[in-house]
């Protein structure tokens, strides 16, 4: 594992990327970031429209923008989209300018957390859980391919698993130093 001070969430929509991004970027007292909110900040529109205006490649240019943007800051929690790993350069960029942990949940899981948000466009379909299931099998292997750290985060508390996942982020930095020091000049 990369030591950073980026810690970078991945996983499908539901999974509580943002929700726990928040809550670890409070506890270690860095900034939470959600590329999402970021792009629809900078569009000014939501990401409904952003899909229905420029369809789902117009957005993903715009996340790649945002995601390379972002994984160059020092010291953040950053919560990615759901399809932030579809494009090589995310995946590169994640991967090698901070720690990476997929929050995996099963699609039945996801789709009860996610059959009401009309926010969604990808599950804007006739059979949401079907859409569910295809994503996690063309987005699975991607996630495993960038995560430093793999937590389930099916049904457990938010603070449960923000304990497991503290634990594992200890875990992985034993005998590293804390790579958010500013190096001594002397």
């Amino acid at each position: 594992m990369i030591p950073s001070c980026n810690i970078f969430l991945v996983g499908l929509m539901g999974s509580g990327k943002t929700t726990i991004a928040k809550l670890l970027a409070r506890q270690r007292g860095l900034e939470f970031v959600d590329s999402d909110h970021e792009i629809v900040a900078r569009c000014g529109v939501s990401i409904p429209t952003i899909f229905e205006i420029e369809g789902e490649a117009g957005f993903r240019k715009r996340e790649t923008c945002v995601i390379d943007e972002l994984t160059r800051r020092r010291g953040i929690v950053l919560a990615t989209g759901g399809g932030a790993v579809l494009a090589p350069e995310n995946r590169a960029n994640l991967k090698s300018r901070g720690t990476v942990v997929y929050l995996r949940c099963q699609p039945q899981e996801l789709y009860q957390r996610t059959r009401h948000d009309k926010n969604r466009p990808l599950l804007q379909t006739e059979d949401p859980l079907k859409r569910l299931k295809d994503l996690y099998a063309a987005r699975h292997g991607l996630y495993m391919q960038v995560a430093d750290i793999v937590l389930d985060s099916g049904r457990q508390s938010t603070h449960a698993l923000l304990r497991r996942l503290e634990n594992n982020l200890d875990l992985a930095s034993v005998g590293v130093g804390d790579p958010c020091a500013t190096p001594e000049i002397s």
